[in-house]
């Protein structure tokens, strides 16, 4: 086995490293781009004293300055059944007391490899630091690769991961344990912590993470395809069956079939830390997560929900992009010379919780409120070479001292029947007694994204998809908006919490998916998503109606002056799954007695 495959260490140039942090670390796929694992590659090789093609000065020190403090070695930690656990392992050698921080690997055909220099700079900062890969993660040909089947952080991750610290404890002797996990190896973080027999976790870093791992991929009654699909294609092998036991198997075609779902939302509830929060509160285990807005595989609202039943000390950051775009540079690599101010904010924040918990550091983390979400595309930014834009300004972040506290008011918005323009309006008195058709089925210019992590990533680094109001297919989609609004300060409306749209839905077919999408137009009709979410109605009404009511995904965002909101409905996103039939009959309706309406939450 070999690190990366049998290509000789490449050489790493600042060019390479400027190239993460202003572009991220995942390439279409999507897998981790090829500069991430060309950087950790060359950081392995320079640990073990390899010949290598050359690090930039700045990784040289830091590479020659944790091989002088600290002791590198690649063990296999044995599971219950005898499989081995790739991992990493930097011990401090200078005779001092120090906390383990134990880093579960992500979702990724690289395991444990990806984020090398975090884990130098754990150690550099005063850690020991144990990273491994999850059973059956990983491509075969590399040494960062585990035996076994995945268990998509079930209960043999969380039994792995006590043996992983028995590990720990016996090579490091460490004053404390922390664990620190991105996507995949977050949630097996949070559910180590809550489950280890010993109870020994003394603080938790959970980035891009999941509360709740069967609302994340099924929910309002619609299964989340792509993101499924792409974590699929993600595992390093070429078949479920490669990859995951039977059962396994059989809950991933269920899921993928549409069948047995009471079956699949058991087996996601088993796996959510969500459902563990009382073992969590009762260890009090100091627990900081982050999540983005616009997240594809962990969808933000059920992070909160998670969030929110924890009464440990804890920190939520909520930022703009999608999974993993906000910590991806910090992790990967980053120079002291960053593309935008900020960019080093989501890792700085991680690390001092750490610190704060597991090395008692004075660092202010004590102060902090529970809640700092990023404000959506409040960035300022200027055209860069090469095309796109780059930010010269970061987003604003607000703080407060509780998620509940985010949210100040609500403002109702009435969905009307078509007006001149053939759209309808949302208007502040209720309007009833109105239907309005659409094809059910055809795919729209109205997506909530192009790609899974592509297009938040984008977000992230300051070029959010653009959309044009006026090439949405009205035959295949409706319409609402307002007029051009105003506020104070030269914001119209701030957006804070969870919108909701309650309307009547019937079809031709009976079964029908809606997608709902919340707009922000500007003057000459350019768009930008503020948030969405489907809903799934199966067996419902073929004609008459049937009131639903459903809750798009949290945001956080400024409407400024002068743009309008705008609600569309379609039935079809590539995201998530679909029923019913192309080219039925849609009908969206207000009756007298339940006028259709969007809630908007203020704050």
């Amino acid at each position: 086995m070999t690190a990366a495959g049998e290509q000789p260490t490449p050489s790493i140039t600042e060019a390479t490293l400027e190239g993460i942090a202003a572009d991220g670390i995942w390439a279409p796929g999507p897998t981790v781009s090829p500069a991430a694992a060309a950087v950790a590659t060359a950081l392995l090789a320079a640990l073990r004293g390899e010949a290598s093609g050359g690090l930039p000065p700045e990784l040289e020190r830091l590479t020659a300055e944790v091989r002088e403090r600290a002791t590198i070695d690649l063990p296999h930690i044995l599971t219950e059944e005898g499989f081995k656990l790739s991992a990493l392992s930097v011990k401090l050698n200078d005779g001092e007391p120090h906390p383990v921080v134990i880093v579960p690997a992500g979702w990724s055909p690289l395991g444990w490899l990806p984020f090398l220099y975090a884990y130098l700079t754990l150690a550099r900062r005063g850690y020991h630091v144990l990273a491994y890969t999850p059973r059956g993660i990983g491509d075969p040909a590399l040494l960062s690769t585990s035996e076994g089947f995945i268990d998509v952080a079930g209960p043999k991750d969380r039994a792995d991961g006590s043996r992983v610290i028995d590990y720990a404890q016996d090579h490091f002797a460490p004053s404390s344990v922390g664990f620190l996990g991105e996507s995949y190896g977050s949630g097996i973080s949070q559910l180590v912590a809550a489950h280890d027999r010993d109870a020994r976790v003394s603080a938790v870093v959970a980035l891009s993470t999941w509360g709740n791992l069967a609302t994340s991929l099924y929910d309002n009654g619609t299964r989340h395809l792509a993101a499924v699909n792409g974590l699929i294609a993600f595992t390093g092998g070429d078949s479920l069956e490669e990859k995951f036991d039977q059962e396994t198997c059989e809950v991933l075609r269920d899921f993928l079939a549409g069948e047995n779902l009471r079956r699949v939302v058991a087996w996601g509830t088993e796996r959510s830390p969500e459902a563990y929060a009382d073992l969590t509160n009762e260890r009090g285990i100091p627990t900081f997560v982050s999540n983005t807005w616009h997240e594809s595989l962990f969808p933000v609202g059920q992070a909160i929900e998670a969030f929110t039943r924890l009464t440990v000390p804890k920190r939520l950051n909520l930022w703009i992009g999608d999974h993993g775009a906000p910590e991806g540079p910090g992790l990967a690599g980053l120079l002291s010379g960053v593309p935008f101010p900020g960019l080093r904010e989501p890792m700085r924040e991680a690390y001092d919780w750490l610190d704060h918990h597991l090395l008692g550091a004075d660092n202010g983390v004590a102060d902090w409120p529970e809640v700092n979400s990023q404000v959506m595309f409040s960035y300022r930014t200027a055209p860069a070479l090469g095309g796109g834009d780059r930010i010269t300004e970061p987003a604003r972040r607000e703080p407060s001292e509780s998620w509940e506290a985010v949210v100040a008011g609500r403002e109702l918005w009435y969905l009307t029947g078509t007006r001149g323009t053939g759209d309808g309006a949302l208007a502040e008195t209720p309007a009833a007694d109105w239907s309005r058709d659409f094809s059910g089925g055809e795919p729209t210019a109205a997506t909530a994204m192009d790609t899974i992590l592509q297009t938040g990533q984008k977000e992230w680094f300051g070029n959010p998809k653009a959309y044009d109001l006026g090439k949405f297919e009205r035959s295949d989609l409706l319409v609402w908006s307002t007029g051009p609004l105003t506020g104070e300060s030269g914001v119209a409306r701030r957006i804070r919490g969870t919108a909701t749209v309650r309307l009547d839905v019937s079809s031709t077919d009976g079964d029908v998916t809606l997608v709902a999408y919340l707009f922000d137009i500007a003057p000459d009709g350019a768009a930008r998503i503020i948030t969405h979410e489907p809903f799934t109605l199966a067996r419902g009404p073929r004609s008459g109606g049937h009131s639903v009511s459903w809750a798009l995904q949290p945001t956080a965002y400024d409407l400024p002056d002068g743009h309008a909101l705008a609600l569309v409905v379609n039935s079809r996103d590539d995201l998530y799954s679909f029923v019913g039939t192309e080219g039925s009959t849609v009908t969206v309706s207000s009756p007298g007695d339940g006028e259709a309406r969007l809630e908007l939450p203020l704050g």
